[in-house]
């Protein structure tokens, strides 16, 4: 069993979404221990300094999650569409997670608190 933990980050822009959306996104977010076997399948994976970064997609959101033992560490929730639109308007040919890995910006988002 996995237990799910929200940043402070993270609960704000749940919270800031509207209820009907707040639930969708939780019920959405199926992760099983299972899945970790073949993370690569199921979800984007972003690297640093030994640490990694799981992106899932839930709806239009994607969901930044850290696993430590049992525990699920949601960092942050994003809209897909600013990402998608800003992919799309600078028609970078790198992937979305490689792009983000090297964005610090990115990373202090999620690590704003760790």
């Amino acid at each position: 069993m996995l237990q799910i933990i929200f940043s402070e980050v993270g609960a704000k822009e749940l919270a800031a979404m509207p209820r009907k959306t707040q639930i969708e996104v939780v019920d959405g977010f199926q992760v099983l221990p299972s899945d970790f076997e073949k993370a690569d399948e199921k979800f984007g994976q972003l690297m640093r300094a030994g640490k990694k970064i799981y992106r899932y997609r839930v709806k239009d959101y994607r969901i930044y999650f850290e696993k430590q033992g049992d525990i699920i560490y949601i960092r942050c929730i994003l809209d897909k569409n600013s990402l998608k639109d800003f992919f799309f308007r600078s028609k970078l040919p790198i992937s979305e997670d490689q792009l983000l890995q090297e964005n610090p910006k990115f990373w202090e988002l999620l690590e704003s608190n760790a």
